[in-house]
């Protein structure tokens, strides 16, 4: 007489776990929102002079974004959070934003294992007819999204102290002058954003561009860096100076040099061979240095 109710109650238990397996995967990452870096009173002239940005598409369908005066953050959120945060940096040579394989398609494969993605748009110093500069302007925009996720960290489950940039190209190069020019914050500043730090907890810098100056400290934060031997060699010999400057400071870093590769891989379905790893390696290589809990 009991055998029934089990063979039902064991059904209704199956479906149950069914149902639930379903609702688990059928969880997913809220959409993608953009979010000025500065408020509006400040870009409003900017913008005004500058007029609006313009993208191109190339023939392989990858977006190209020029023309920014009004920097901003793509917002990347997982479904469920680990707490660290990458801030992506585009490449472009200062002239131009190479967005989506230097941009969104990293932002998306960092939501996959978890990780919070922020991908910045950032002013052009040498775009045609432009008047920012590298140090002043970009390198201002990259640091103020440091701040900007940092002092909103708690809304968006983020731990603070696992805040990093990841940079390509140009991109690389402003991130590891982020590393190099990050503040505390301003003590007695009336805003919060302005009181909070601008210091990478972490920093991935592929295939940057050059430094005229290292200005490496011994408490600057992890380096993750990454290039093709076959890149121009002035940015193989750059991103090897950087390692054994920072290995001489005792600054936990890692270098990835990959053979018969050039620059501008970044994350894309057509790229093959051991560099398509690079993604999983620097993942990896955040479980190491504790910025990253293994899932």
């Amino acid at each position: 007489m009991r055998r029934p109710f089990l063979v039902r109650y064991g059904s209704w238990l199956c479906c149950g776990l069914l149902c639930l397996q379903q609702a688990v995967g059928a969880e997913k990452a809220p959409a993608p929102v953009v979010m000025p870096l500065y408020p509006v009173e400040f870009t409003a002239a900017l913008v005004a002079e500058g007029g609006k940005e313009s993208v191109r598409v190339t023939d392989q369908g990858e977006h190209v974004v020029s023309n920014v005066h009004l920097p901003d953050l793509t917002v990347y959120l997982p479904a469920r959070a680990s707490g660290t945060a990458v801030i992506v940096v585009p490449g472009g040579g200062f002239r131009e934003l190479w967005t989506d394989h230097e941009g969104h398609n990293v932002a998306r494969f960092l939501n996959e294992q978890g990780i919070a993605a922020f991908v910045l748009k950032y002013r052009l110093p040498r775009a045609p007819g432009s008047r920012y500069t590298i140090m002043g302007d970009s390198l201002g925009d990259l640091l103020q999204a440091v701040r900007l996720v940092r002092s909103r960290a708690a809304g968006w489950s983020l731990d603070p102290h696992r805040i990093g940039v990841l940079g390509f190209s140009a991109g690389g190069q402003l991130s590891g002058l982020g590393v190099m020019n990050s503040d505390s914050g301003i003590p007695d500043s009336a805003r919060e954003i302005d009181r909070t730090s601008s210091r990478p907890d972490f920093a991935a810098l592929i295939y940057p561009g050059t430094f005229e100056e290292l200005r490496l400290e011994a408490n600057d934060p992890p380096l993750f860096l990454l290039c093709g031997s076959d890149d121009r060699p002035e940015v193989v010999a750059g991103i090897t100076q950087l390692y054994l400057a920072a290995r001489a400071l005792k600054i936990p870093a890692e270098l990835h040099l990959y053979d018969r590769v050039g620059h501008g891989f970044g994350l894309r379905a057509s790229n093959t061979g051991p560099v398509t790893a690079w993604p999983r390696q620097f993942v990896d290589w955040l479980v190491v240095e504790k910025l990253l809990e293994p899932r």
